[in-house]
């Protein structure tokens, strides 16, 4: 049975690195745009060991520019605004999924002796991310039910343990992204972009992915030893607004 949540499993993110550690790592425009928040000190990791990455991921928010058509358009599986993401990475960013098999030995508490040993095939597998380059991950998280950042975070905390990467990314809505916003936006559209009946808002729950129920599963540690830089799409990076 899925996870039930109310509202009360919300954040501000309570347990985050401190404020000064992301506006010493973070550039001041990324902060003027975004809501960022660090957590095992993500943004330190980022930005003094992996700076090649860092740059790319700066470059790609500071290009960030979505639509309200964008945002109005029905999504399916993948929605016009994940699409539009994907085309601010370069290709050496590649979706990820890991496979890993357990060698177990157990060995006497006196001596050498191996009393059993087994493999257990497929110990880690199907867990996948977005985007990989080198030992940074990232995914991104615009409107799916909450429940998806427990995947994300587990991916990346497998990901993690495994030695395979040593810092995530998740950029998602922004709180500043709320009700009152989407209630601004009108009609949703249909797929040939006439105006159609549903209300923007409708779409966009309580209950999706949004960056208070991420900050909230952060705080709770599901995220493992993974650092985590969690990025805030705000109405700054909606284009078109007047």
């Amino acid at each position: 049975m899925a996870e039930e949540f109310t509202d009360t499993d919300v954040s501000s993110g309570a347990i985050a690195d401190p404020r000064s550690v992301v506006e010493t790592s973070i550039p001041k425009d990324i902060l003027d745009r975004y809501e960022v928040f660090s957590y095992r000190n993500a943004a330190s990791v980022l930005s003094q060991s992996y700076t090649a990455e860092f740059t790319e991921i700066c470059t790609a928010l500071r290009s960030l520019s979505i639509t309200t058509t964008q945002i109005r358009t029905p999504g399916g599986s993948k929605g016009p605004i994940a699409q539009y993401v994907d085309t601010l990475f370069s290709e050496d960013w590649v979706e990820t999924r890991i496979t890993a098999d357990l060698q177990v030995k157990l060995l006497a508490a006196k001596g050498s002796s191996i009393l059993k040993e087994y493999t257990r095939s497929g110990f880690l597998d199907g867990h996948r991310i977005d985007f990989v380059k080198g030992r940074v991950a990232l995914d991104l998280e615009w409107n799916s039910k909450d429940q998806t950042y427990d995947r994300d975070l587990y991916a990346f905390s497998a990901f993690y343990d495994a030695g395979a990467i040593d810092a995530a990314v998740i950029i998602t809505r922004g709180s500043s992204l709320d009700n009152a916003f989407f209630r601004s936006l009108g009609k949703v559209l249909e797929k040939d972009g006439t105006e159609g009946k549903g209300e923007v808002y409708k779409k966009f729950g309580a209950s999706t992915t949004w960056m208070g129920k991420l900050l909230y599963r952060l705080d709770a540690g599901r995220n493992g030893g993974c650092p985590v830089l969690a990025i805030g799409i705000t109405p700054k990076c909606v284009s078109d607004l007047r």
